[in-house]
């Protein structure tokens, strides 16, 4: 099935980006802030050519990449709305509904990829609180999460291996439980987009990165920040969603059709950016030191935080609660 691709003007000259549901009952449109050649885009593009094959072509997907229609932070209120049928954020942007959703940011939460693996797939208890508090919450029915990849830090200077060598430092973030890792560590958070990290490090408005290693390569991150510490102490997730109000409205087939679908594309998606994600850091030791923690040292990043994720339960309540229980959990299967 062939995806078509407006530009935002077309688009707002037509008013599809306030078009009522019900005028395009079968046709999903998707804004993603991301470019179409992130594998996030090629995710959706597969999950397109599936609805579209098995449902005859009854079943459309419009991908709108590179935040033309709305901002990552703008997803949750218009799929929730209606505003567009779908679309991917990353899961902190649903935090200020739905807290909880903020425990993969936890710092060593989990152990290691198979621990990631096993607390997110579908139907796991941690999803069921997550999926279910989302779509309760903000009208947004999660399809499937988008692995990302894992937290890793930049920076200049001599690289940073133990805990102290951020105390006193300025730290770009990307969420709240992020900003409480950095100020458990004795340095100052600075929450940042993504697209904003390569003038701060080239302009010494950060002293310190947080990012996924994909965004090392993608936005040249390499070329301003000389080391990369491979902390790998929290998940980076995205989720895919639909308008819950058009979902319900489709066919029973039709839904069948999607849910399916969205199984397949998210199990190929994870398996695929773990192995870009070791692909990536071994291209990038050609530009960069790369440090890889000892067990040693890792004990000393798992002892310096803590704190946090008592933190993250005192604020985010039985919720909260139940979610850092499922994770727990999860490690013991």
């Amino acid at each position: 099935m062939k995806v078509k691709h407006w530009i935002m003007g077309a688009v707002a000259a037509a008013g599809l980006a306030v078009a009522p549901i019900s005028a395009m009952a079968e046709t999903i449109r998707v804004t993603l802030q991301l470019p179409e050649t992130h594998s996030l885009g090629q995710n959706w593009n597969e999950f397109a050519s599936i609805i579209g094959e098995k449902s005859g072509g009854a079943l459309e997907v419009q991908l709108f990449p590179s935040a033309q229609l709305f901002k990552d932070k703008e997803v949750p209120g218009a799929v929730g709305s209606g505003a567009v049928e779908a679309g991917s954020a990353f899961i902190g942007r649903f935090a200020g509904s739905v807290p909880a959703v903020d425990v993969v940011s936890i710092p060593f939460i989990f152990s290691n990829e198979a621990h990631i693996r096993a607390a997110v797939a579908p139907g796991s208890a941690l999803r069921q609180t997550i999926d279910e508090a989302i779509l309760k919450e903000t009208n947004n029915r999660v399809l499937w999460w988008q692995a990302y990849g894992r937290n890793i830090y930049l920076n200049n200077g001599s690289a940073i291996t133990v805990p102290a060598d951020l105390e006193g430092k300025k730290v770009r973030t990307y969420g709240k439980v992020h900003g409480w890792t950095v100020q458990a560590l004795g340095g100052a958070p600075t929450l940042m987009s993504g697209s904003k990290q390569f003038l701060a490090y080239q302009q010494g408005a950060v002293d310190v990165g947080m990012t996924g290693s994909s965004g090392v390569k993608s936005r040249k991150l390499y070329e301003v920040m000389d080391h990369m510490t491979l902390t790998f102490d929290s998940a980076i997730e995205f989720v895919a969603v639909i308008n819950n109000d058009f979902y319900e409205a489709l066919s029973d087939e039709h839904k069948a059709i999607i849910d399916e679908a969205a199984r397949e594309v998210e199990q190929k998606l994870r398996d695929q950016i773990y192995k870009e994600e070791a692909e990536t850091i071994e291209e990038m030791k050609a530009h960069m030191t790369v440090v890889e923690l000892s067990e040693e040292q890792r004990g000393e990043w798992v002892a310096a935080t803590a704190s946090v994720v008592d933190r993250f339960v005192e604020e985010t309540g039985e919720t909260g609660k139940a979610a850092v229980d499922a994770v727990k959990a999860a490690d013991a299967q």
